[in-house]
């Protein structure tokens, strides 16, 4: 499965009063879109996204753990560290738009971010999920094992050349780990059959040419 990421333009900040006086910010606007071909080459079906808006609100927005961090991470794990914004609301239009609201978090991250905004600095928001890929006519389309990892993480420009963000984002293959509970990349789990030294050692080779080649797509 593929790691992938879109980013959205047109978010708009708010502010809100807490009981106790004091101000919250949230980020809201539309942060993915259905039925139509993205910069990055890529389309999901209205039926797609909304199964993946649902699961993601039934399973992590109503638990309060819609997470979204700051900055592009390099895999599919939410680090809570790096967490940034608490999204509370997620819907879908009629028109295929997913409509959100997220907060931003008092915590190392969304200090940054809530000074960011607070200077009249531009942020916008980027999608992360898991899926597959069809390629239809020259374009990917998203299939239906497609899941939300975070429907927001902030990023600096998301107007930034996309080539940037496949190469991070889409350079890995991803399996889910079903004694873990974890995604670890595929190179791993091919690796896993073998003899724990050799496989230590292949890795270890595995993981210098992976980063190389992340390198070299920053270039």
């Amino acid at each position: 499965m593929k790691l992938i990421a879109e980013a959205a333009q047109n978010i708009e900040v708010l502010a809100e009063a807490n009981a106790d006086g004091t101000k919250a910010l949230y980020i809201t606007g539309p942060f993915m879109e259905a039925n139509v071909v993205n910069g990055n080459k890529r389309m999901y079906t209205k039926e797609v996204m909304k199964n993946a808006v649902n699961n993601y609100v039934e399973n992590k927005v109503a638990k309060g753990t819609a997470y979204g961090e700051l900055n592009h991470p390099s895999g599919p794990q939410i680090d809570l560290e790096r967490a940034c914004i608490l999204i509370k609301k997620l819907d879908m239009n009629d028109d295929g738009q997913v409509m959100g609201k997220a907060r931003v978090l008092e915590t190392p991250m969304g200090n940054i971010v809530k000074g960011l905004l607070e200077s009249d600095c531009r942020v916008g928001v980027s999608s992360r999920g898991m899926g597959s890929l069809k390629s239809v006519n020259g374009i990917n389309e998203v299939q239906k094992d497609f899941k939300l990892v975070t429907a927001a993480d902030v990023v600096a420009d998301p107007s930034a050349p996309n080539a940037f963000v496949n190469g991070i984002m889409e350079g890995v293959d991803w399996v889910f780990n079903e004694n873990t509970g974890e995604w670890v990349e595929a190179i791993a789990h091919k690796y896993k059959h073998i003899s724990e030294r050799k496989r230590k050692e292949e890795l270890t080779e595995a993981a210098k040419l992976h980063l190389f080649n992340t390198f070299l797509n920053k270039l």
